[in-house]
């Protein structure tokens, strides 16, 4: 957890900071769209792959647990893992469709980060879901399903409309891009966060 902890607060550039009412667009976030979602919404763009996603885990449950009536939204990134981006996205589509998410999302990124195995393939994927209780045939017939299909397809289409070249990205209420470089503490952050959501223009 130290270890954890660490590398969150890596993340974060040390630079002056002001009270949350002075937070400014352009310094603390950036508005990617002019129209705002029609309920509070907190969208992360992540990746298994992706070490600060890891990392980020905990702030995020945290948020979720603070704010049961904002709709929180992941879109799974392809540009990371090289040939195995995609098959990811994929993965987590079937967690998606199968109702298996908040179980297989802490699973993906121990094997990854933590125990340092090494997914090459589908059928790695599959081994990991069917070692955490789902059924081999219902991962086999998800994973090239109609409906895991489209989510792929929408993910990667919305990873495009909001142009994210990187990640943890966060974007709150569809318009704001938090920008994490301006804050020097986790508890800052989620400040920030908190901000934009109930920000009313």
């Amino acid at each position: 957890m130290k270890k954890l902890l660490v590398i969150v607060l890596a993340l974060f550039i040390v630079v002056p900071f002001a009270n949350a009412e002075a937070f400014q667009e352009g310094v603390n976030y950036k508005v990617v769209r002019q129209e705002a979602t029609a309920k509070p919404q907190i969208m992360e763009f992540f990746s298994y792959f992706c070490p600060h996603c890891f990392a980020f885990e905990p702030i995020f449950d945290g948020l979720e647990s603070d704010l049961p009536n904002v709709q929180f939204k992941r879109v799974h990134v392809a540009f990371l893992g090289g040939a195995m981006g995609e098959e990811m996205v994929r993965a987590y589509a079937v967690a998606e469709v199968l109702q298996v998410t908040k179980k297989m999302t802490p699973v993906l990124f121990d094997a990854i980060h933590i125990q340092h195995i090494s997914l090459a393939s589908r059928a790695d994927i599959r081994k990991l879901f069917v070692e955490h209780g789902v059924s081999g045939a219902d991962f086999d017939n998800a994973v090239n399903s109609f409906v895991v299909n489209g989510l792929v397809a929408e993910m990667n289409k919305t990873v495009k409309e909001y142009h994210v070249m990187g990640v943890p990205t966060i974007i709150v209420n569809g318009k704001y891009q938090v920008l994490p470089g301006s804050v020097q503490t986790v508890n800052q952050y989620v400040k920030l966060i908190k901000y934009l959501v109930h920000k009313k223009n």
